[in-house]
């Protein structure tokens, strides 16, 4: 998506700007996306989180992403760090704050934005990273909200032993625990993924 979001912008400067985001509908959003036959799921419910967001970098920050990074002063944490601020937008605003420190993660990679308090760096307790925990032993099952805290405490605790970033570990185990889902087993020993239950916020 980010790639054909990029080559639409490149046919139409200005297409990606808060100021014409703003405005976006479903039926430009499903032809931004389109590829062949087929685009993105849901395309109306997509254009109102961008504009939304559009709206809101256009209110508080002059619609201008750059604006948003400076104004959190290299701080990731905190009311006014990076973080707290972009989740005040519905596209960013889940409880996991998943999008957020993806985001953020990808303004540091990038140079865009230097982070001064590493150690607010979490993983992203998403249901992937749970159930790697859960599987494992790390933690114990509970209330989605003690087990989504167990997990991110239980983790950070791992990238620190292990010597590396918490987003460093984020990447490696989410991309594991995604493409091999029979990688932990069981406590008795079955390789194979259990069922999962449609209810629950992890598997």
């Amino acid at each position: 998506m980010w790639a054909v979001g990029l080559r639409a912008a490149e046919r139409d400067h200005g297409l990606l700007t808060a100021a014409r985001l703003c405005e976006i509908g479903g039926k430009e959003m499903a032809e931004l996306f389109r590829i062949g036959g087929e685009t993105v799921a849901d395309p109306d419910r997509r254009a109102g989180l961008w504009r939304d967001l559009a709206t809101g970098l256009a209110r508080d920050h002059g619609g201008e992403v750059e604006a948003l990074l400076m104004s959190a002063g290299g701080r990731l944490g905190g009311g006014g760090g990076l973080v707290a601020l972009i989740s005040r937008y519905e596209a960013f605003g889940d409880p996991l704050q998943k999008k957020s420190f993806l985001f953020a993660k990808i303004a540091e990679r990038r140079g865009w934005f230097g982070v001064s308090d590493p150690d607010c760096w979490e993983v992203s307790a998403d249901n992937v990273l749970m159930r790697l925990a859960l599987r494992s032993g790390l933690v114990h099952p509970g209330a989605l909200g003690q087990v989504r805290a167990a997990t991110r405490h239980a983790f950070k605790r791992v990238a620190v032993d292990a010597g590396i970033s918490p987003t460093v570990l984020d990447d490696l185990l989410w991309e594991l625990g995604r493409s091999d889902p029979d990688l932990l087993g069981t406590d008795g020993g079955d390789l194979h993924e259990p069922e999962r239950d449609p209810d629950s916020p992890w598997y």
